[in-house]
């Protein structure tokens, strides 16, 4: 019987067999990164720093966090405003906190009840930090809480295991509270809630820095869900007009300022709440008023398209209820 010779391979093929895994794996990891959530803090006033996050809605790739996120300096420790919608993301917050300063996190302040402004909690109590928010965030949290992570999970998958929601420690009662720490001035501000009941401004005198939580929205669409009130979130909104900030943080979009809050999120307010306003002074129904509404000066608003409906929907029923 003949031998079958069998060709030997050329030293190009034999590379190629042999990284063949290794640049597989490679390209899998770089597909990884470049999905993976980056949390980074920029500065925006001696000592006080925002992570920018997405504007749009939550995804697996942001897990959750389409939020913007504060942290500020100070001689006694760090504070940041707001944990993440993860016990993972929240670790990722924490070593983005960690590449600015060494100092360790002893608050957490939760602006609100929404998933990204608390659900990470877990992950910095663990830490030791404090965990603050205002007495009303709480009833939301407990009644939404759970809700929530359900919806991440189906959103986020494996990214949301480990979260468990974890309610804040130390709960703000007035509606202007002041708290120091390392000789730097925090003022709280609540007026009775905006896009949740709990919603809590943080403002920073010495910086003249504003972290607006959900209270300002720019770039995109503000959301009026079923828990919110737009009768004080324009309260709330007439504190920022007052503080007068040099820098505000928003609670979506990027770091902007007083002029920029009143076309983005106080106009769109007053507008639906005047039409609709009328609306139920004229027995004029839901659907009628809904459609009669001009959103054409909003619709420039990232995420309007799906949002309009149910934002004039929902002032109409908060008036027709007062």
């Amino acid at each position: 019987m003949p031998t079958i010779k069998t060709p030997r391979p050329t030293l190009r093929a034999t590379l190629r067999a042999t990284l063949a895994p290794a640049l597989a794996l490679g390209l899998a990891l770089a597909a990884f990164a470049a999905q993976a959530l980056d949390v980074r803090f920029q500065r925006v006033a001696e000592g006080v720093y925002a992570h920018i996050g997405d504007t749009g809605g939550r995804t697996a790739d942001n897990e959750g966090l389409n939020a913007n996120i504060g942290l500020v300096l100070t001689p006694a420790g760090a504070v940041l405003v707001d944990s993440g919608a993860t016990w993972q993301s929240a670790r990722k917050i924490h070593e983005a906190v960690k590449a600015v300063t060494p100092l360790p996190l002893k608050w957490v302040v939760n602006t609100g009840g929404q998933d990204h402004r608390w659900l990470g909690n877990g992950w910095f109590a663990a830490q030791g930090a404090e965990l603050i928010a205002h007495a009303s965030a709480r009833p939301d949290m407990v009644n939404r809480g759970n809700d929530q992570l359900q919806a991440l999970k189906a959103t986020l998958g494996a990214k949301a295991d480990g979260t468990v929601p974890m309610l804040p420690t130390r709960l703000l009662a007035g509606s202007d509270e002041r708290l120091e720490l390392g000789g730097v001035v925090f003022e709280f501000k609540h007026r009775g809630g905006a896009h949740t009941p709990g919603d809590l401004m943080v403002w920073l005198p010495q910086r003249r820095v504003l972290f607006s939580g959900d209270v300002v929205y720019v770039d995109r669409m503000l959301g009026v869900l079923p828990v919110s009130s737009t009768k004080r979130w324009l309260d709330s909104l007439a504190v920022v007009e007052q503080l007068a900030p040099a820098v505000l943080v928003p609670g979506h979009g990027r770091v902007t300022d007083v002029a920029t809050a009143r076309a983005d999120s106080q106009a769109l307010l007053l507008a639906l709440r005047a039409h609709m306003k009328k609306a139920v002074d004229d027995g004029t129904d839901v659907g009628a008023a809904v459609k009669s509404f001009d959103a054409a000066p909003f619709m420039r608003l990232l995420n309007a398209a799906e949002l309009m409906p149910g934002n004039a929907s929902r002032t109409y029923l908060e008036i027709e209820r007062e």
